[in-house]
């Protein structure tokens, strides 16, 4: 998630661009929704519904993060503007996944949620990665980056990292064997923080103009 950004020519521009990728972040849940009431969601539909809304929210959360890395290399500006948008997306599909195992896995039986997350440490770090998520989608508004002023809203916005690194964690426990695709999503967060880390010590070196 990001600053709200001061509009430019070139900006204003790509106006389109933000409201593009809410549309084409969207088209999974329809597609989701389409398959469900179609019945075409294999013998365990409420397990794929859960599977797929899960890993739509970590795809989503580890783009909004590649943003910065990625016009830090590149030069691009354009990941910055959608860079809002792919985090409240990612936000979107974290809370649908936690919905569905809520109200549709569980029928809202709130003990058996509670003894889901005491005693299950895959469902205990999805549940803290969707927490770390709520203050950040609450503050992505301009109003709330002037409230707590740009360094404040800076600090609490780098705890995306930590809620990534909590939603690879819920996937890596829950798939218990074969844990390859997680470990793919580790080595490409890992490579993004990596970049940050990079530029910010080249920064620190570069001589004051």
């Amino acid at each position: 998630m990001s600053p709200p950004r001061v509009g430019t020519p070139v900006g204003r521009r790509l106006a389109w661009l933000p409201p593009a990728v809410v549309t084409g972040g969207l088209i999974p849940m329809a597609v989701l929704g389409l398959r469900a009431g179609a019945g075409a969601l294999g013998p365990d539909p409420v397990a794929e519904a859960l599977n797929q809304l899960g890993l739509l929210a970590l795809v989503l959360l580890v783009a909004s993060l590649a943003a910065t890395p990625l016009k830090l290399v590149s030069g691009w500006t354009f990941p910055l503007r959608i860079r809002k948008a792919l985090g409240l997306l990612a936000f979107f599909y974290a809370c649908a996944h936690f919905l569905t195992y809520a109200f549709v896995d569980q029928g809202l039986d709130v003990r058996a949620i509670v003894e889901d997350v005491t005693e299950r440490p895959f469902i205990l770090a999805g549940s803290v990665a969707l927490l770390v998520l709520v203050p950040l989608a609450a503050t992505s508004t301009a109003g709330m980056l002037k409230r707590l002023g740009a360094a404040r809203w800076k600090r609490l916005h780098r705890l995306a990292y930590a809620a990534a690194v909590l939603g690879i964690v819920h996937f890596f426990l829950r798939v218990k064997k074969d844990a390859t695709e997680p470990m793919i999503y580790a080595a490409l967060l890992a490579l993004l923080f990596a970049v940050r880390i990079a530029s910010a010590v080249l920064h620190r070196r570069a001589p004051p103009r």
